[in-house]
């Protein structure tokens, strides 16, 4: 059976984590969270190397549920996130994350789907969260990977309520 992947992805402070909790509740199914909140919270300042360990812990657990609910799960992030993130810091990205995501999707196109949440909402600051004033320039970074991937998507834009509701109107299309 292929698992169903819904994956959430978009610049920070996009509204990811809430829609994620929203499928996940409405479809009772499995969240994987974003690993790197915990992570970051216990080391307060990252370089480059900890977005690696990130990956793969990010990746680690989103295998990990896969292999436990085999039927669908909704992720409040994957590597394209962390593949992203470090391009934009530090100019490059660890080929273990561009390689292991390329994999990812080589084996999971039919059953991987992304909702870009677009960056059109309030910024919330809080601790980890760094980059307030481009983020409709990093939206168009996650389109530009989204599409150079061919990697099936949607946009979801409006409040919270609109985006859950664009959500659920898309996934019973398909």
């Amino acid at each position: 059976m292929n698992t169903k992947i819904i994956v959430i992805t978009g610049p920070e402070s996009s509204g990811k984590t809430t829609l994620a909790n929203q499928l996940s509740a409405y479809w009772e199914v499995p969240l994987v969270k974003e690993v790197a909140r915990d992570y970051l919270k216990e080391i307060h300042s990252y370089q480059q190397h900890d977005l690696l360990e990130i990956a793969k812990q990010q990746h680690k657990q989103e295998q990990s549920f896969i292999s436990h609910w085999p039927e669908k799960i909704v992720c409040d992030t994957d590597l394209l996130v962390i593949m992203i993130w470090s391009e934009v810091k530090y100019g490059s990205c660890d080929p273990w994350i561009y390689n292991t995501f390329e994999n990812s999707i080589e084996q999971q196109t039919s059953n991987r789907y992304y909702y870009l949440c677009d960056s059109n909402i309030p910024w919330e600051a809080d601790q980890l969260r760094e980059n307030p004033n481009n983020r409709h320039e990093l939206f168009n970074l996650y389109l530009q990977k989204i599409k150079e991937y061919e990697l099936d998507h949607m946009i979801v834009t409006g409040e919270p309520l609109e985006r859950l509701q664009q959500t659920l109107n898309n996934s019973n299309s398909q």
